[in-house]
């Protein structure tokens, strides 16, 4: 949920900070208070499209920032947060945004830049926010078949992930056998191209690691003069008349002498005794590595040579011996598939055609069970909407193919799946009897629009991730007795979601759970603020009472005031 929000320097908010409970959150107030730029606040936080206009006049930048807490381990936030390598591991998300008078904006999530797009799309998972105008994700038929199949939860998903299974199997055969299937011209420039680069890496003989040693040697034969000047200078300190070594045995026969009568010398003795033969041999060896070392131009150029050839293979083939050679068992491997192309193609005919049998099979129950829910789902929202008094609605989930992703020939008959399923799901929707079923998008009138939303949210939002539901005056055009419903059905959404929601109806803000008057007031300095005032049950009667009297607040608003307040506890407690 949406615990902190914070705003600075925002149209006409100078500095602002809000703290928000679970629940159902009204915000009313007059007109022009500044209602709607808290939402506009709030969207812009979750990677809505910002520009210069909406920072305070004089000021550089608006700055908005909000605290989310979630409760759940598995909740999609987390998913993203964790693929992108942003630290969640607190359950707390942070979203930063500023706004210049430049139009520029710098996101931020748990004190980390990111894109605008990365901030729209953790957003998403975030903010649901629904206005009067507003076609979200509830009208868009693109999005109507992942709302069935998360209304569908856990038998939906099992069928759908053994589809996909398949799928993927599927997708790889006809995406191999379309490969061989092209025209004899390309198959016969491929073959060719294949076999000049098996035979250019054939000829190489390559070993492994054999760069690595030449690089080696290479190294030792440029610095020839180095290493052989060390050698001699470190041979000529110890071999020759008083020289290192002479010392050393000099040194061991006096300390020899002296063991004999003392036996605490005896060990020391012992170890200088060691260590003389050890570098008498090591002088030895000096003296060999001496003779032996010889340099030789030719050997040098031909380690170039070699280098060359094999530094020329990896800027072709790959970065290291071993990728080259691995890619040289994978092209011998397709020269044998292409030289015995239809031998090749007839088995991947066979084993497609027995995927697609088991694909079509998945598929079929996939769309089996679907449908089993779209009835469910069809039941439950045209009882919701008859409690909201639009008991005269059809509502449908129609279902039909939708057009394949994918496509392939298994013995002349077209075989086509999409990567969820063959099904192509909308909502559709009449709002009065002998009037044909529409798509929910075209549905014209903001009350019934409204009413409609609302059925479908109060489902939904059991089934989706959503933290926080923001309804911006999608109350509008209705009255009475359907205005009590509105308000009874917000409540219901906010059971499930923490829900803000800005209204003009007094049964809508009487079902609140938290009330806050939106006010502005215009300083001294002739600057207009916005401020945000908490209420008590008190001044919820008073507030309630004149949203139904209007200007002139009346004992008798009031009284109808406290009755709505008492009928929504009554509501809340049955």
């Amino acid at each position: 949920m949406l615990a902190e929000l914070s705003i600075k320097n925002f149209a006409i908010i100078e500095s602002l900070s809000l703290s928000f409970e679970k629940g159902l959150t009204v915000l009313t107030g007059e007109t022009g208070a500044g209602k709607s730029i808290i939402i506009d606040a709030i969207s812009l936080l979750v990677g809505g499209r910002g520009s210069s206009e909406f920072v305070r006049a004089g000021e550089k930048r608006a700055e908005l920032e909000g605290l989310f807490i979630l409760e759940e381990e598995d909740h999609p936030c987390l998913k993203k947060c964790h693929e992108l390598g942003i630290d969640a591991s607190e359950g707390m998300i942070v979203l930063n945004r500023n706004i210049s008078a430049n139009g520029k904006s710098i996101c931020r999530i748990n004190g980390k830049l990111v894109t605008i797009g990365i901030l729209r799309d953790i957003g998403s998972t975030l903010v649901d926010i629904h206005g009067q105008h507003d076609h979200q994700e509830l009208m868009d038929e693109q999005k109507h078949l992942h709302l069935l199949d998360e209304y569908g939860g856990e038998e939906v998903k099992k069928a759908k992930d053994a589809y996909v299974k398949l799928y993927k199997k599927y997708a790889d055969l006809t995406k191999r056998l379309k490969a061989l299937s092209e025209n004899e011209q390309q198959m016969a420039h491929r073959l060719d191209l294949l076999k000049f680069q098996l035979k250019e890496i054939d000829d190489a003989d390559l070993k492994m690691d054999e760069d690595i040693k030449l690089q080696e040697e290479r190294q030792e034969m440029l610095n020839f003069e180095k290493i052989y000047e060390a050698l001699k200078n470190s041979y000529e300190s110890l071999q020759g008349e008083q020289r290192g070594l002479d010392f050393l045995r000099l040194a061991m026969n006096h300390l020899e002498e002296a063991a004999e009568f003392n036996k605490q010398l005896k060990e020391m003795s012992e170890t200088l005794s060691n260590s003389f033969y050890v570098v008498e041999d090591l002088t030895f060896q000096l003296r060999n590595e001496l003779e032996r070392m010889e340099f030789n131009p030719d050997r040098l150029n031909m380690i170039e040579d070699r280098l060359h050839v094999i530094h020329r293979l990896k800027r072709k083939y790959g970065q290291s011996i071993k990728d080259i050679l691995q890619y040289r068992d994978e092209i011998e491997k397709e020269i044998d598939t292409i030289e015995n192309r239809e031998s090749h193609i007839q088995t991947l005919r066979n084993e497609l055609k027995s995927v697609v049998e088991e694909l079509l099979t998945a598929s079929q129950h996939l769309t089996a069970i679907r449908k089993k829910y779209a009835n469910k789902l069809t039941a439950q929202i045209t009882s919701e909407l008859k409690q909201l008094y639009m008991d005269k609605t059809t509502f449908k989930v129609q279902f039909s193919q939708k057009e394949a992703q994918d496509s392939a020939l298994i013995d002349g008959i077209p075989a086509k799946f999409g990567s969820d399923g063959m099904d192509f799901v909308e909502f559709y929707i009449s709002t009065n009897p002998g009037e044909p079923l529409k798509p929910l998008a075209k549905i014209a009138s903001g009350g019934e629009l409204s009413r409609i939303m609302l059925a479908l949210k109060t489902i939904f939002s059991k089934h989706q991730g959503i933290t926080s539901i923001i309804f911006d005056e999608v109350d509008t055009g209705v009255s009475g007795r359907v205005a009590q419903a509105i308000g009874e059905k917000i409540y219901q959404v906010s059971i499930n979601s923490q829900v803000l929601c800005i209204t003009h109806l007094p049964q809508v803000a009487a079902m609140a759970d938290n009330h806050l008057l939106i006010a502005k007031e215009v300083s001294k300095e002739g600057r207009t603020k916005t401020k945000v005032i908490p209420l008590s049950e008190k001044e919820k009667i008073a507030e309630i009472g004149r949203m139904i009297a209007g200007a002139e607040v009346t004992e008798l608003s009031k009284q109808h005031a406290k009755e709505l307040l008492d009928l929504a506890i009554s509501v809340k407690s049955s």
